[in-house]
């Protein structure tokens, strides 16, 4: 597995191996001791599977207490994927990475714990798989707006984003409860 580091430390772009010919291909999206040979050693809990049409947006999330680190990846369509960095403690508070990830490129990427996380497709529909390492848990369930100015997401809109009554509802930075 190829790893790319981004300028937030600790959220990685992971390019599997895909070995493919002409019935198509095999990769290996999740292996324990593979991630543990690159420092990783999640302990997975949950799989969770989005679909979502052209245009929709979600995010950005993230857990307060028993905070989430998720390993996404798209098998179907494209979207262009987000972590923010929550951690008031951080030398990168406040700070995004954004890469396209693909059922065609096969990109992963792992956001760790105290990060806020988003996604807007960029294909007519797109699956989205994602690994937790923490239960969904409601009552810890926040978010902070996708259009935050403090924050500066540039997402690659071509119209205003589909978003749910939720992400419409959510604080700014400066108005939200992050991590310390």
């Amino acid at each position: 597995m190829k790893v790319i580091k981004t300028p937030l430390p600790g959220v990685l772009l992971l390019e599997p191996r895909i070995f493919g010919d002409a019935r198509g291909f095999f990769l290996e999206s999740w292996n324990r001791r593979t991630f543990a040979d690159l420092g990783l050693a999640p302990d997975f809990v949950q799989d969770n599977h989005s679909r979502s049409a052209k245009g929709v947006l979600r995010g950005l999330h993230y857990q307060l207490n028993d905070p989430q680190g998720k390993l996404v990846r798209v098998v179907t369509g494209a979207v262009f994927d987000v972590a923010v960095d929550l951690r008031r403690s951080s030398a990168h508070f406040g700070q995004w990475v954004g890469y396209e990830l693909s059922a065609d490129n096969q990109r992963m990427m792992w956001v760790p714990p105290g990060f806020g996380h988003g996604f807007m497709v960029l294909s007519d529909v797109a699956d989205f798989l994602y690994k937790t390492t923490a239960y969904y848990a409601p009552q810890w369930d926040r978010g902070i707006r996708w259009d935050d100015p403090e924050i500066g997401v540039q997402w690659p809109l071509e119209a205003a984003p589909t978003l749910s009554d939720k992400d419409q509802a959510l604080p700014l930075l400066k108005d939200a409860e992050v991590y310390p």
